[in-house]
């Protein structure tokens, strides 16, 4: 076919189509939506061209995020339903009422891509945020979300007023007869929202605190902090969605601060049998000087004993008016030396060991120190390390335990034998069960 054949095959369409209007203005709709879909793509792909290749530069980098969250994206859908709102005068025998319902769905449709932008470019902003040294400590995810949420809202409105070609006053003015109804709906929303103000202007929470809050089974880190949830990653492993609300009507313990002090408390009592507290003997004072950790106690405290029990003159000479050394005293006083050279233990914070009123299970004698770190897992070796020692050196001193009679201690004592530590022989097993068969 050559080229004056089709040049008249075309003006032979062309005066047909001028004979069918509505033909003629379908097909112009058609090969505008092809042309605004055509032209969406070509900007989508020239946008995300030239900003993957400016994200490449170290200055510019955070344009990456910008890509990640999809903003050119969405920026570049808004393209089509623009082509068609000042493309529509160029369709022809198209009818004003016909060429306003399509201007607004258009115009609905660039609204609806500009929020979505406009969202999009809120996320990436966070991401942006989240890799600042502020973020550590303040999380500004529950304001993010609101404005998101404020920003659909109005959105939907506008989007509606559009449709509706009515003004969007006029739909704001009809939300105020229904605020009492979306304060009911959204109760949770706000009390979470001003709970999440109030917890991080007042820094009482930020991501990666331990926390615990055994009410709603919470032991754990902070993992995520948002407009209505606090995420907690238990030491299990297991996830605990707090709602935020309730971390200001409720309280919780927050170990940031003996994280952020370097020093974890050991607070344990070793239970002493009271049976064994008595004095120590001339002997075991002698033995006990030669004890590294002891010399400078016993040596100050004997002096101390002996000012005071020459003062009291011949009433000294009765052993209930004077002054002793006791073993649960030196036991106490050894305890603390041991704490205060112990290359664990925190040098710079409390260390003590004190006596505490007695009770039906023993002397309490209370360890009250800190570990130099707040490790978990080296918290707890250390703690055990030390009550190992104490106990172990506990007989050193004449000291026992207390530790309730056990099954084994009642048949014992039923027998009217000692108990023993030794491991028993093959002979006296024997006859201790031929002893019970008789």
């Amino acid at each position: 076919m050559d080229t004056s054949s089709l040049w008249r095959r075309i003006q032979e369409v062309w005066e047909l189509l001028e004979h069918q209007p509505m033909l003629r203005t379908a097909l112009g709709l058609l090969m505008l939506l092809i042309a605004a879909l055509v032209l969406g793509r070509v900007v989508r792909s020239i946008l995300l061209y030239a900003m993957k290749a400016l994200g490449r530069q170290p200055a510019l980098f955070w344009l990456n995020d910008f890509l990640h969250n999809k903003v050119f994206h969405r920026l570049a859908q808004m393209t089509p339903s623009l082509v068609i709102q000042f493309g529509l005068n160029l369709v022809p025998d198209l009818s004003p009422v016909a060429a306003h319902v399509l201007g607004n769905v258009a115009m609905a449709f660039t609204i609806l891509f500009l929020m979505l932008t406009l969202g999009a470019l809120l996320n990436a902003m966070l991401d942006i945020y989240a890799r600042t040294e502020h973020a550590r400590t303040r999380s500004i995810k529950g304001y993010v979300q609101l404005a998101k949420m404020i920003l659909y809202v109005f959105a939907a409105i506008i989007i509606v007023a559009t449709l509706i070609d009515r003004s969007p006053l006029l739909l704001l003015s009809g939300l105020g007869a229904m605020s009492a109804v979306i304060l009911l709906v959204y109760k949770d929303t706000l009390l979470s929202f001003v709970a999440s103000v109030q917890l991080t202007s007042n820094d009482m929470l930020r991501v990666g605190d331990w926390i615990e809050m055994p009410q709603v089974g919470a032991d754990g880190d902070v993992v995520d902090i948002t407009l209505h949830t606090v995420k907690v990653q238990n030491f299990d492993k297991t996830i605990v969605s707090i709602p935020t609300w309730r971390l200001m009507s409720e309280s919780f313990k927050n170990w940031r601060g003996m994280q952020q002090a370097g020093g974890r408390r050991i607070k344990r009592s070793l239970f002493i049998d009271a049976s064994g507290v008595r004095f120590v003997a001339e002997a075991e004072e002698q033995t006990l000087t030669q004890v590294r950790l002891l010399t400078d106690y016993m040596g100050r405290k004997k002096a101390e004993l002996k000012a005071w029990n020459e003062a009291q003159g011949n009433v000294a000479e009765l052993s209930a008016n004077r002054r002793r050394i006791t073993n649960l005293g030196t036991f106490r006083a050894y305890a603390l030396a041991y704490l205060n050279s112990h290359p664990d233990i925190h040098p710079d914070m409390t260390c003590m060991v004190r006596q505490m009123e007695a009770t039906a299970q023993g002397v309490p004698l209370e360890i009250y120190c800190f570990t130099r770190t707040t490790s978990w897992a080296d918290y707890e070796r250390i703690q055990g390390d030390i009550f190992d020692y104490l106990l172990a050196v506990l007989p050193e001193f004449g000291l026992n335990l207390y530790q309730q009679p056990s099954g084994s201690d009642m048949r014992v004592g039923l027998m009217g034998r000692q108990p023993t530590t030794l491991k028993p022989d093959a002979a006296s097993i024997s006859a201790e069960l031929n002893s019970q068969r008789l």
